[in-house]
């Protein structure tokens, strides 16, 4: 089972539906599908909404409307409340990143809510007394202040990322070269480079050096920018010469 299909996102009163289509749209992108609001104060129409979600409308569409944050969470093993603030009971907080893994776990075992509050008020204390968990999301003391979306968007990215579904487009790729293999570009590249007049016999090992360099870690240095630039204006004027030359036989036949 995909532990992700048992976490809850539940919004508490709710003030506006473009932050509901917003949250609709990050749970999906990070593969999330159950959202309950709990008594939604909802001051404009459901047509922002609807923009906000984009290609996640459904997801809106589907949610679930409750009067309480008890009839939310009834039937959740943990409840994770979202705050900013400190205080006499906010004063247990983890981190996104350091309770996902606990959350994973206990998802496997039944529902686990995420409860994010107003967009102006946050959660009340009443309703951090409901939450088996806290988090706070790690921002610059100045301005601690996150959109609704935002704040969904970081847990639920940190949820996603610790199920390990998403695979880096680098560990798909062909398998790492060998050092018999780097030996031999190292000896083409050689020869290309005394080939195309980059370089003389006498100074090719020194050369070939930062060539291995840049080649092993990536150009990073001036003096490397200047080699691969060399290099590569070498190249356009060998290149050059040689149609010239083509040219040239050609026109005298």
């Amino acid at each position: 089972m995909n532990p992700l299909d048992n976490i809850r996102v539940v919004l508490v009163g709710t003030l506006y539906s473009g932050n509901v289509g917003s949250v609709c749209r990050a749970m999906a992108n990070m593969g999330l599908r159950n959202l309950t609001l709990v008594a939604p104060r909802i001051l404009d129409d459901w047509s922002d909404g609807a923009r906000m979600a984009v290609h996640a409308v459904d997801l809106m569409n589907a949610r679930r409307e409750v009067a309480t944050l008890e009839e939310a969470v009834a039937d959740c093993v943990a409840v994770v409340g979202t705050t900013a603030r400190g205080g006499l009971y906010r004063a247990t907080v983890q981190t996104p990143r350091v309770i996902v893994p606990e959350l994973l776990r206990l998802a496997t075992q039944g529902p686990v809510a995420i409860v994010f509050g107003r967009e102006d008020q946050g959660l009340h204390n009443d309703e951090i007394a409901h939450c088996t968990h806290l988090i706070r999301i790690p921002v610059d003391e100045q301005y601690q202040s996150l959109n609704l979306s935002q704040a969904l968007l970081i847990v639920a990215y940190e949820l996603y990322t610790a199920t390990g579904t998403y695979v880096s487009p680098v560990e798909e790729a062909d398998s790492l070269a060998d050092q018999a293999m780097k030996n031999a570009l190292m000896a083409k590249w050689r020869k290309a480079m005394l080939d195309i007049g980059f370089m003389e016999e006498p100074k090719a090992d020194h050369m070939m050096q930062g060539f291995r360099r840049i080649f092993s870690r990536g150009v990073k240095t001036v003096p490397d920018a200047r080699i691969m630039m060399g290099a590569a204006h070498q190249m356009s004027w060998a290149g050059e010469t040689a149609r010239q030359n083509d040219l040239t036989a050609s026109e005298s036949k």
